[in-house]
């Protein structure tokens, strides 16, 4: 039985020393952008000698990809609760671009993590983690409403992407910043059938 106590409080351990440097990674890369997480930054900063974090991360990839399925796990929080407050589909659809363009607005290093970054994690395969399944999941749900006779798997990534796009030329400076809601609104319009 002791055997088991001491395994269990390693185990938390062990946890609790990840949750400590993905967090510090995130507020890191939120304060000063990816280039300032280093494995050795890292290590100063949480008081762990750099083969402390390699017990716990294969390197910064892994570390990213932490970062990223917490961020995933917001997402769709996110636009679960926009999806939510919609009345019908072309509404739904609306609702959850605009979560998700705002939520790349307000979580900028976080959103790297999550679509730019190199990590470890894998999309649309057998052991991607649950929280991207999920976010895309919601994404899915509101697209499902106004396929109508399209495949709503391959419409829901072709939105995925037109708002990833949307995001990405936003973020750069490519596209004019006071024409946001109006190019929400076409992407919708283009998508509802009725």
């Amino acid at each position: 039985m002791a055997g088991m106590a001491i395994e269990d409080r390693r185990a938390r351990e062990r946890s609790a020393r990840r949750r400590l440097i993905t967090a510090t990674a995130r507020r890191l890369a939120e304060q000063e952008g990816w280039d300032a997480v280093t494995t050795r930054r890292l290590s100063t900063e949480i008081e762990y000698s750099q083969p402390v974090l390699y017990k716990h991360f294969s390197g910064m990839e892994g570390i990213v990809a932490s970062v990223a399925v917490q961020g995933f796990g917001e997402l769709g929080e996110a636009l679960a609760t926009a999806r939510a407050q919609a009345v019908d589909g072309r509404d739904a659809l609306a609702r959850v671009a605009q979560a998700f363009i705002g939520f790349a607005h307000d979580n900028p290093a976080l959103f790297d993590a999550m679509f730019t970054r190199t990590t470890t994690l894998a999309f649309a395969a057998e052991d991607t983690p649950a929280e991207l399944n999920a976010s895309f999941a919601e994404l899915r749900a509101a697209v499902d409403m106004v396929a109508g006779p399209r495949d709503p798997d391959t419409l829901a990534e072709v939105v995925w992407a037109a708002i990833h796009g949307l995001i990405t030329l936003d973020r750069s400076g490519r596209l004019r910043p006071d024409h946001r809601a109006a190019r929400v609104e076409l992407l919708v319009d283009g998508l509802v059938t009725t």
